[in-house]
Order: C-alpha cells, then sequence, then structure tokens
C-alpha cells in the first residue's frame, strides 16, 4: 500500500490487549502488519488511530536517538519513535513512501516510523508463540510473540515496553 493512499482512520473502540483476550473463549485477535526491511511487524490493531504518510516533524533537542521529534496531529503533539533505530538498525532515511502508525499507549499517542503497512491480519492468541531468549538483546524486549503467517513470521510489538525499557541505565519517557 502506498504511503500516500495509506491515510486512515481506526475506530476507536477497545477491546483487551493480546494476553487479556487469550484468556477467555478465543477470539480473533488483529493486527496491522507492517515492514521495516525486510523484516514484518505487527501491532494490536485496537491500539492503532490511524496511519498517515510521512510527513515533516519538528526536532527536539537532546532526545534518544529514535525519537525522531514530534508531529502536530490536530492540536495533539504525537513523538515520533522510529523502529529501525529503536531495534539498533540505524537511522531511517525518511520519504515520502514511509508510513507513521499512530498508537495509542496509556493516555499517549505515540507515531512509529515504518517501511510501509502490509496488512490486517487475523489470528487466534493460542497462534502466538514466545520470542526465544538467545541473549540478553533488548530488541527481544520489544517484542510480546511471534505469529507465524502464510507469508513468514509476525515480531508482535510490545508497545508499553518499547517505551519503557532502559536506555543506557536511566528509564526512557517519552
Amino acid at each position: 500500500m502506498q504511503a500516500a493512499a495509506a491515510e486512515a482512520h481506526v475506530s476507536n473502540v477497545s477491546q483487551p490487549p493480546f494476553e487479556e483476550r487469550s484468556a477467555g473463549k478465543a477470539l480473533p485477535t488483529q493486527v496491522i502488519s507492517f515492514a521495516i526491511d525486510d523484516e514484518q511487524y505487527g501491532v494490536d490493531i485496537m491500539a492503532v488511530r490511524e496511519i498517515k504518510g510521512w510527513s515533516e516533524i519538528t526536532h527536539l533537542p537532546k532526545q534518544p536517538e529514535y525519537v525522531r521529534g514530534v508531529l502536530n496531529l490536530r492540536g495533539v503533539i504525537v513523538p515520533i519513535i522510529d523502529l529501525r533505530c529503536r531495534f539498533g538498525q540505524g537511522l531511517t532515511e525518511a520519504t515520502a513512501l514511509h508510513i507513521v502508525i499512530i498508537v495509542q499507549i496509556a493516555s499517549r499517542q505515540v507515531g512509529l516510523l515504518g517501511d510501509r503497512v502490509l496488512d490486517i491480519v487475523s489470528f487466534e492468541a493460542g497462534q502466538i508463540q514466545p520470542v526465544p531468549r538467545v541473549s540478553n538483546g533488548t530488541r527481544v524486549g520489544f517484542l510480546s510473540g511471534l505469529v507465524t503467517i502464510e507469508s513468514g513470521m509476525i515480531a508482535l510489538i510490545d508497545l508499553p515496553n518499547l517505551l519503557s525499557i532502559a536506555d543506557e541505565g536511566e528509564v526512557v519517557s517519552i
């Protein structure tokens, strides 16, 4: 999907997070899948508020490198997180083809910079596999699980941990 055509609003219907949905009767879980390079990631569709094409942002001093700046979204100041950088893969050279997925984390909105939106994927909560702990890499802490689909594997992003994992000894709060 082209970034310019990717702008969409998602309803504000609330639904429990992955873990809570898997406790009762199996309700299908839906994620918005998107790409960073050739890797697929997913965020809970109920956390997504909007998907928009890349636009210019305002850079702020003394922020972690992965906080690219802020965007004024209809009067709400939204920090933009460069997921490629947050995952230790260098800065994204953002172009008009990149996308920003606006998600709600607790009481705040955050923009996630990615390469492109892929699809809406539905699966049963029982299909979520744990992330193997091969080392103490922080990237694994950003993930809540893995789901295998026909086209490969989707790494599910743990949104609260994305913003709360310590960087160089101090907790980052956005």
